[in-house]
């Protein structure tokens, strides 16, 4: 997949969330998507490519770099809490979706109770847990 495909099928997946507001605070040519005013994901160019960073737990960050060439530490953040995601092989529009939604997921997790306009734990599954 390459790196045009992985920005909108990330830009999809992340407008359908609930209360995601889309800025541009370093320029035209990079959006800035938040849930209630906090960082989730991040699509820019990066040397001509399209990236796509985004908030990862560390263990699956760690799993993530090691199991795809095409994801690595988070460009201009956090290395242990953020990813980059690039086009690549081993990229699928599922992971891409996947990684979009546990970005959002994480960042909500930590708002406040009653500014989460979701329930971490159960938005996006197909059966809330209990």
């Amino acid at each position: 997949m390459n790196g045009t495909t992985v920005h909108r099928i990330a830009r999809d997946a992340a407008l359908q969330f609930p209360a995601v507001t889309v800025d541009q605070p370093f320029g035209p040519d990079s959006d800035v998507f938040k849930v209630k005013g906090r960082m989730f994901m991040f699509l820019a160019e990066l040397d001509g490519e399209p990236i796509v960073n985004l908030k990862a737990e560390p263990e699956d960050s760690s799993a993530l770099r090691q199991a795809h060439p095409e994801v690595t530490p988070g460009y201009h953040m956090n290395k242990r809490h953020w990813i980059t995601v690039t086009g690549g092989d081993t990229i699928t529009g599922g992971l891409v979706g996947e990684l979009v939604l546990d970005s959002y997921r994480l960042v909500v997790e930590k708002l406040p109770r009653h500014a989460r306009p979701v329930d971490p734990e159960t938005f996006g599954t197909t059966t809330p847990a209990r």
